[in-house]
């Protein structure tokens, strides 16, 4: 890998600041806001942010970046597909198990519902989450979508799954912003009182880990290499040796570029190599 000794300081670093966030929200929720519980009340909704954090941020982080470890470069690429998939399934369950924290404790309060930017921008995510991950599955890991489909879908994938990450980022913000503003009110969130500077701390801690996360995944030093016997594949199902080609897998990261050959691939090619050699033979 070129720049191994970089990619090593930014993923450490990385891992670290996603860690310090999640530590600093069970203290803001266990410490600041009198811990957890399920039974409806102000307990119950502290699960939200702590599940948000940890799934949402924290987890997707790391499925994003899983293509880029070197170490696991030797791995197949169906193997690193389970993974990718499976951390992005555990973060969408935790996703909607805080959405149900906060509709149920609404309903306990007789709160109204989807009132905020926050709430909107919110939900709006946790869905198009679920879909990208139902997609990715059905198109990406299971052996029956077309080479061609996988083409035209790769790029939208990787675009829509980084767009939603730095999504996520921004509606935790919000939400960590409007917590503060509901629940601060003597001393007041302006006055500077110590809960409102430690989450405000944790909400720079969030915003660095997507940086962060941003920063390993566009870099094309630090892609997956291509694996022996593959090609890369145009959206019209065309294959080109090594210009203008699109990717074949289930990675929200732009090294997800890289195309796998097919079984269904290898033999078409090899059905086709065979009747040219048997046409240049009838010629001659």
């Amino acid at each position: 890998m070129e720049g191994y000794r970089g990619f090593l300081g930014l993923l450490v670093s990385a891992l670290l600041v996603g860690f310090l966030s999640v530590i600093f929200v069970l203290v803001w929720v266990l410490h600041y806001r009198e811990g957890l519980g399920w039974d409806g009340g102000a307990l119950e909704f502290n699960w939200h942010p702590v599940l948000a954090v940890t799934g949402f941020v924290f987890i997707q982080g790391i499925a994003i970046i899983v293509y880029r470890l070197p170490w696991t470069w030797k791995c197949s690429k169906f193997l690193m597909k389970s993974i990718h998939a499976g951390l992005n399934a555990v973060a969408a369950v935790l996703a909607i198990i805080s959405v149900v924290a906060v509709f149920d404790y609404h309903n306990v309060r007789s709160i109204p519902h989807m009132y905020s930017l926050h709430s909107w921008v919110g939900l709006t995510a946790v869905i198009l989450y679920v879909q990208q991950l139902v997609l990715g599955f059905l198109i990406f890991l299971l052996p029956w979508a077309p080479l061609s489909l996988r083409a035209v879908v790769m790029p939208i994938h990787v675009y829509s799954g980084l767009l939603l990450f730095g999504t996520v980022i921004a509606t935790v913000l919000m939400g960590v912003t409007e917590k503060l503003f509901f629940v601060l009110k003597n001393p007041s969130y302006h006055s500077f009182p110590p809960e409102g500077v430690f989450t405000n701390t944790l909400g720079l801690l969030i915003l660095v880990f997507g940086a962060l996360i941003f920063w390993i995944v566009t870099r094309p030093q630090w892609k997956r290499p291509r694996e022996p016997g593959s090609i890369l594949l145009q959206p019209n199902g065309g294959a080109e040796g090594m210009q203008g080609a699109m990717a074949i897998s289930s990675s929200h990261s732009p090294d997800s570029a890289e195309a796998e050959l097919s079984t269904e691939g290898a033999a078409r090619k090899r059905t086709l190599g065979s009747l040219d050699d048997a046409g240049q033979r009838s010629t001659m």
